[in-house]
């Protein structure tokens, strides 16, 4: 897919739609193109330059920008995506069952701080129907990049059965994954966040190494963690992970600390994304990775909104970052914008 740059003028034309009723347009349209090309991307693309390319959890990732989890809840997109020049694909947040999320409105961009606001509620298909449309691309032999799905908590089932919840969605879609994210740390499910304990992990991470194991070819599995945490309990959760033979995590998720905002955000909730999330996400990037060593696999996410911001995730020890509300703000050539000054840069 080409993308000329229109998107200074289409901008403005987007922004002045309520921002879930622009999502689903937008959604709509890159999945009907997504039914009609394979997103394929020819050598010489800068996506696709070999000295951009990471090896990690034994994949090859053409290059260290991935499309994050939340956009693409129900996989809807895919060749769109990797046509965009993503070096890999978080598709999700799924849940095992199919759920319409919370009330609307449910979606506030903040443009002054150049961030999003979302308490969406892990509002998806299900499992199963991920499962379906997962089969149809692997049938297509379109995927060039590394596809992750993110896994969540349906909302009805209470925390007490949380690991077989999430051992339920791995078991149906586990074997169409290259690597798959244990989202614990969304606000926007009740309770969701109080799993980010180290028996949680243990036990969650535990019920899905079972069917795991079994594959022929285990995946790799990562944990997702919230900004908002205490160092010592982050890194008490990602020790808890590696030890329960996670390959790695994401930090961070959204936060829902608001303090320091030029805009208005009084009777808003949910999750904080963009750039007023970058100083704190990284920093705890930097914490962890200083803690757990040079091994595991770290993936970035959380106010990359420029070259600037995806260079400091990679110096606090990111392998691969991520981006969501950067694209929002920056277009459908922002990918490649991040590749050039990475390109440039020598990295």
């Amino acid at each position: 897919m080409k993308t000329p740059d229109l998107w200074p003028l289409l901008k403005p034309l987007a922004f002045q739609m309520d921002p879930e009723r622009a999502h689903r347009h937008a959604l709509g349209l890159l999945s009907r193109w997504s039914n009609l090309f394979d997103g394929k991307l020819g050598d010489t693309d800068i996506a696709r330059r070999p000295s951009l390319a990471v090896e990690a959890m034994g994949l090859r990732f053409p290059n260290p920008i991935g499309l994050a989890a939340g956009l693409d809840k129900n996989a809807e997109a895919i060749p769109a995506w990797q046509s965009l020049g993503f070096g890999f694909i978080e598709v999700g947040t799924v849940t095992a069952l199919a759920q319409p999320g919370n009330p609307q409105p449910r979606l506030f961009r903040l443009p002054e701080d150049r961030a999003i606001i979302n308490r969406m509620g892990f509002n998806n298909a299900g499992a199963d129907a991920m499962g379906r449309r997962l089969e149809r691309v692997r049938a297509r032999g379109l995927l060039q990049v590394p596809l992750g799905v993110n896994l969540g908590k349906s909302k009805v089932t209470p925390a007490e059965e949380a690991a077989q919840d999430y051992r339920r969605s791995f078991e149906r879609l586990g074997e169409l994954a290259d690597y798959v994210v244990v989202n614990i740390s969304s606000p926007n499910t009740p309770g969701l966040r109080d799993l980010q304990r180290v028996d949680e992990v243990e036990r969650i991470i535990g019920a899905i190494q079972e069917p795991n194991q079994r594959l022929s070819q285990p995946r790799p599995l990562l944990v997702k963690l919230a900004p908002d945490l205490a160092d010592a309990d982050a890194i008490a959760c990602a020790r808890a992970a590696l030890e329960a033979g996670c390959a790695g995590l994401i930090l961070t998720n959204t936060t829902i600390r608001f303090d320091g905002l030029k805009s208005a955000t009084e009777g808003l909730s949910g999750g904080l994304s963009g750039r007023p999330l970058q100083e704190r996400s990284t920093q705890l990037l930097a914490r962890v990775r200083a803690e757990i060593g040079p091994d595991p696999i770290l993936i970035g996410v959380g106010g990359i909104m420029d070259p600037e911001g995806a260079a400091a995730k990679l110096d606090a020890g990111a392998n691969l970052i991520q981006v969501y509300t950067g694209l929002i703000y920056g277009g459908p050539g922002f990918v490649r914008e991040l590749l050039s000054a990475l390109a440039q840069q020598g990295r």
